[in-house]
């Protein structure tokens, strides 16, 4: 919905809550007119209830105002001595109308003084648990969301398993643009896997002010522009979200509106010079050891390498074994019984596990092995010898795709050579031929919501000939850390400015293994608590917090004393 249509859709509820009121607004003292003025009726209203005004703030906070209007209803209806489950039931289901019955009732009066307690002790839980809720939403949209990262894109940095708070005020908290969703869920809801939205009505974007703007190479929660997911790790096509229920991705902000920015050979470059990185940022990328004796899995966990795969031939391999160490694998490599292949995480099958199962299990030990490592690691290694070769895996072969950004031939990027591309910002202006559309007709029909269509040479938005085009909001480039095992920017393009989320800034919990089950899970106590931006090692601040609440349980254990005594 455009803000034209949303102001009449709102004078349009006005006038009905003017047809349903203002005989009501009469019988509690105050004028008819009162009834009809926007915002105005809204306080006069909380007046009549009994209720705080500041409750009016609540109604024009989307999501929030959803739970605040049955409320009112309720509310309303009470006031004017309608206090039956029948009138509750009635006027949550007539969403609200039923006070047309009772505002057109000769024999209803209003009760000045009623009790705002309620009544019984399930009323009092309904009570607090609603507010709970509205509470704990506001906090979600607009202060402070949780997150899990579920993928390695930005492995060694962030973790998988690691589980973040998400500030929405620091870049400004966007405002739910999906005017009808169920509170403190995204797009789906728990048990039941259902959608937790309705797609109509939208409200349009606008976000709170921020107190600053986002920095390059800084860490940011946006929502992902090629959202085609409905849940992580499930392959579907054509699931089409509103911006703010798109799936929410956590990428490196690596160039900013205006940027000219290229990867050269792997590393990126903005505006002609190598890009360089916060102490913190774990840069990762594919490496190929090489060791005409094999290379040693035992070796590489000694050193600490936990990012490669092994591969174990199993000789007396059945169904119900298979089962028991479906956990501990990747997948399978053959389905020939008699050289059946699995593939493994870097931890290998238990051996504990083997021996129960009394299978026949040998390694297979490569001449050639992929890992996934920093600079400086390969560094390292190298120095230490521990392969005949160390050698980076580098795309330099550029041949026409669809894979990469823009998904368009003739152009030929790839994930280590791409660009260069100037990031576009609001206001500026680009010159437009059919060379260099692919590159921004996502910007122009879906970002920016014009008509474009392309006849021969010519170019027409929203009917017109057009050969240039200015820009309406900010874009970004997002990158994952681990460079080679990452869908970001280099695959998809450019991300608006209404897609940004928020800012990580602490990691208040961390689970290892938490995409192996449970009984697999370890729990990293030297990530939790601490802060996501900062130099040097991250620092738990996890002791502190654990001594302060000790402290603060003494301390209040000592006055309780005290108060008793005194008495």
């Amino acid at each position: 919905m455009t803000i034209f249509q949303w102001i009449l859709f709102f004078l349009a509820l006005q006038l009905i809550h003017f047809g349903g009121t203002w005989r009501l607004y009469q019988k509690a003292g105050k004028q008819a007119w009162e009834a009809l003025i926007p915002v105005y009726n809204a306080v006069i209203l909380m007046d009549i209830i009994r209720r705080p005004r500041w409750w009016v703030i609540l109604l024009f906070i989307p999501i929030i105002n959803l739970m605040m209007f049955p409320v009112i209803w309720v509310e309303t209806l009470r006031s004017f001595g309608k206090n039956s489950s029948f009138d509750t039931a009635l006027g949550l289901l007539t969403f609200g109308l039923y006070t047309y019955s009772i505002n057109y009732n000769t024999n209803v009066s209003y009760i000045e003084n009623r009790s705002l307690v309620p009544r019984t002790w399930f009323g009092e839980w309904i009570n607090a648990l609603l507010f709970a809720i509205i509470a704990a939403t506001l906090v979600h949209n607009y202060f402070i969301q949780p997150y899990i990262i579920p993928t390695g894109s930005l492995e060694k940095t962030l973790l998988i398993g690691d589980f973040l708070f998400v500030s929405k005020f620091h870049y400004g908290a966007r405002t739910p643009m999906t005017a009808v969703a169920f509170p403190m869920v995204h797009d789906t809801l728990p048990i039941v896997k259902s959608k937790s939205y309705l797609n109509f009505p939208q409200l349009p974007y606008f976000r709170l002010p921020g107190f600053k703007s986002i920095e390059r190479n800084e860490i940011v929660v946006f929502s992902w522009p090629a959202d085609t997911v409905r849940r992580f790790f499930v392959k579907e096509k054509g699931v089409r979200k509103p911006i703010d229920k798109k799936s929410n991705y956590v990428k490196r902000c690596v160039g900013l509106p205006g940027d000219t920015l290229s990867i050269v050979d792997g590393f990126v470059h903005i505006n002609g010079k190598q890009s360089n990185l916060p102490e913190r940022a774990k840069t990762q990328y594919t490496f190929f050891a090489y060791n005409a004796k094999g290379v040693s899995s035992r070796k590489l966990r000694e050193e600490g390498l936990r990012d490669f795969d092994r591969k174990y031939r199993i000789e007396n391999i059945t169904q119900e074994t298979y089962n028991a160490i479906l956990p501990y694998i990747r997948g399978r490599l053959t389905n020939d019984l008699d050289n059946f292949i699995v593939l493994t995480p870097a931890a290998g099958l238990p051996p504990k596990l083997i021996g129960q199962l009394r299978l026949k299990v040998k390694e297979i030990i490569e001449a050639k092995k992929e890992l996934t490592l920093t600079i400086n690691e390969a560094k390292s290694i190298e120095k230490r010898g521990l392969f005949d070769s160390l050698v980076r895996k580098v795309s330099r072969v550029k041949t026409p795709n669809t894979t990469f950004f823009p998904n368009s031939l003739p152009f030929n990027w790839n994930e280590d050579n791409f660009g260069p591309i100037v990031l576009p910002k609001a206001g500026s202006t680009v010159n437009l031929d059919v060379n260099n559309l692919p590159l921004y007709k996502k910007i122009i029909r879906e970002y920016e919501g014009n008509r474009l269509e392309r006849n021969g040479e010519t170019i027409l938005i929203n009917g017109e000939p057009s050969t240039q085009y200015t820009f309406q909001q900010d874009y970004y480039w997002m990158m994952g850390d681990n460079r080679h095992r990452s869908e970001d920017s280099r695959y998809w393009g450019f991300v608006p400015e209404n897609h940004i989320v928020g800012k990580p800034v602490l990691i208040w919990f961390s689970i290892d293994g938490i995409n192996d089950g449970i009984r697999n899970w370890k729990i990293r106590w030297d990530r939790i608590m601490t802060t996501v931006k900062g130099e040097g090692k991250p620092i738990s601040f996890f002791p502190y917090f654990v001594i302060t609440v000790v402290l603060w349980q003494i301390v209040s254990f000592i006055r309780k004393r005290k108060k008793s005594a005194a008495a």
